[in-house]
């Protein structure tokens, strides 16, 4: 089992773990800041980014089982913890089975239910079959404040504000990641994220973009109860990715959740 991870800055520990799709790039305009106060440990999970698929990469249970095992190995247990989307459910799994310290959760996966489960699966598979298409035009598409707007109508409240660069590695790298399509399938219509998080953990900060039209603000309600104690925080101006919309805003309440 390989997971591959860049390490910049000094003093604890802080693990950074992307969503669906993404990689440790994902994090490229918060890291440097966070590193000025942390060691930033961002990876790329498995099957995603430079590291290599396993079996079960394609199941929420097959990337839980991969980063629990990997933070064991690197000594890491108690690691306070960022996660995004798919990643901030990962972070909270965590945080349920003793594994992790402090905890931030940004739009976390796993608490949908009904008829958003099939607009999740739905409205992101057509997104993903549209991007592989269109994959080799990317970095000219992302550069135009339309395109992007196009592209990103459903993840960001401001796309035409958003760096074009950042928005091509995102997109190509949702576009290119082998285990999407398994995961999107296993995300959608596998079991919801269990809580709460296991006695003696860190405290749990969930974050959620106030114009997410992918994870609806309105799942933020359940995600709450099922962490007890659980401090919400409101990105009034992003969608579904605050560490890229709200940068500034971001790293304001990861520090202050863990320091």
């Amino acid at each position: 089992m390989t997971i591959h991870s860049l390490r910049r800055g000094t003093g604890k520990p802080l693990l950074l773990v992307h969503g669906l799709g993404s990689s440790r790039a994902s994090w490229s305009l918060i890291g440097f800041a966070l590193a000025r106060h942390r060691e930033v440990i961002a990876i790329d999970l498995s099957g995603h980014g430079a590291s290599p698929a396993e079996e079960d990469s394609g199941s929420f249970a097959g990337l839980a089982r991969s980063l629990d095992e990997w933070v064991m190995r690197e000594g890491l247990a108690g690691v306070d913890m960022v996660g995004s989307s798919m990643g901030a459910r990962l972070v909270l799994e965590m945080a349920r089975r003793g594994r992790a310290g402090a905890v931030v959760a940004l739009d976390p996966g796993g608490f949908w239910e009904g008829w958003e489960r099939d607009y999740f699966y739905t409205t992101l598979s057509v997104s993903v079959a549209a991007l592989r298409l269109i994959r080799p035009a990317l970095p000219v598409l992302s550069k135009n404040a339309v395109a992007r707007t196009a592209l990103l109508a459903q993840l960001a409240a401001r796309p035409w504000a958003m760096d074009g660069g950042l928005v091509a590695t995102e997109l190509g790298s949702f576009a290119a990641t082998p285990t999407v399509d398994a995961l999107l399938y296993d995300l959608a219509f596998g079991p919801a994220q269990e809580g709460p998080a296991a006695a003696g953990g860190g405290p749990v900060t969930i974050g959620w973009g106030r114009r997410d039209r992918l994870c609806l603000p309105v799942q933020a309600e359940r995600a709450m109860p099922a962490f007890p104690g659980a401090r919400l925080v409101w990105f009034e101006r992003s969608g579904h990715f605050p560490q890229m919309e709200e940068p500034d805003e971001a790293v304001r309440v990861i520090l202050e959740a863990v320091e």
